[in-house]
């Protein structure tokens, strides 16, 4: 059964929430998992593959776009409409987008993070509840000072 965890911010800003989007990215992918990360829209998600590039100087996160010829070929792919083609052998996904996409389960594990923008934390409010209601193992880790 998918794992679920909910990465708790105590920052408001989109910044925040992207910026340590890609340092789980990096965490997941050193730790020899395949992940894609599934954002809101085609802006978030070009938005997504710059800061991979530039959230730190001296990081390296091998990624594509779904709709570019490496995806098959890297360890991080990046997409907004659907999944990873079923030949693209992920097992983590990184939830960015405000609702749950019918493909969840296909991953043994789920990332979600939560900051402390209204918005995020109502559309997130009913992910945690719609997860725990379909019998899911949900985990909540709260990020005090780590922005």
């Amino acid at each position: 059964m998918t794992r679920i965890d909910f990465y708790i911010l105590p920052d408001t800003t989109l910044d925040a929430r992207l910026d340590f989007a890609c340092r789980l990215a990096e965490t997941i992918q050193g730790k020899g998992y395949h992940l894609h990360l599934h954002a809101e829209d085609e802006a978030m998600a070009l938005d997504l593959d710059d800061r991979l590039w530039t959230f730190r100087p001296d990081a390296y996160v091998p990624h594509a776009l779904l709709n570019n010829e490496l995806a098959d070929s890297v360890p991080v792919t990046i997409g907004w409409e659907g999944p990873p083609p079923a030949e693209v052998a992920v097992q983590a996904m990184l939830n960015l987008h405000r609702g749950i996409p019918e493909w969840f389960s296909r991953f043994e594990r789920v990332a979600e993070i939560i900051n402390q923008h209204q918005d995020v934390l109502t559309a997130k409010r009913q992910c945690w509840q719609t997860y725990k209601d379909r019998g899911y193992p949900v985990k909540a880790h709260q990020l005090r000072g780590q922005s």
